[in-house]
């Protein structure tokens, strides 16, 4: 197929919070991948996430889709002990409690890498956090959305003792300015992808 993905392997297994296709859910995870798919996939994701991990040779990875050029768009932004990696895709941009419009292929995937020892309640308000900077990035930079109808968000920490990562806490801040950060880096690139 030649198309580009991205893999990122954990130095030691990372506790995992996601809602991604393969292997979503909380679990305890070796890495994580984006995996890119043609515009038009309507395959069996849970197979081909599964043939995906088994052809490059990985084990307990959650795995992320899309059908955005992984090579172009993904971008990497690190602030505190957070680390953002993002890929934008936003053909299907939609609003929260709105009718979606018919429906096309585009996602925002999310993946935050903490460098610290969360509980699972904090992971969850770390989705949270990220969504709020998400969703305040897509406003500020003119879309009329808070975000796609497919997009996939995974938090990756260590189990520990830190209970929270909303908007007032040092974690919290770290979140909202790596997604930021990295969410406009990479809609620029797929903008920039989508001119040519």
């Amino acid at each position: 197929m030649g198309f580009k993905h991205f893999i990122l392997p954990f130095d030691e297994p990372m506790l995992a919070l996601s809602n991604a296709p393969h292997r979503g859910g909380l679990t305890r995870a070796n890495g994580f991948f984006f995996m890119m798919v043609h515009k038009n996939y309507s395959g069996d994701y849970r197979a081909d996430c599964l043939a995906f991990e088994r052809e490059n040779g990985l084990e307990n990875f959650v795995g992320f889709m899309t059908a955005a050029d992984v090579a172009k768009v993904l971008s990497v932004v690190k602030s505190g002990s957070v680390t953002a990696y993002i890929t934008a895709g936003i053909t299907n941009p939609a609003i929260a409690g709105d009718v979606p419009p018919p429906w096309e292929p585009g996602t925002i995937n999310i993946a935050l890498v903490i460098n610290e020892g969360l509980t699972v309640g904090a992971m969850a308000n770390a989705i949270m956090t990220a969504t709020e900077a998400k969703t305040y990035t897509l406003l500020s930079l003119g879309y009329n959305a808070t975000g796609t109808t497919s997009d996939g968000i995974g938090i990756f920490a260590f189990e520990g003792e830190k209970e929270w990562a909303g908007t007032a806490t040092e974690l919290g801040i770290s979140i909202g300015r790596a997604v930021r950060k990295a969410l406009k880096e990479s809609l620029r690139k797929w903008e920039g992808t989508r001119e040519k």
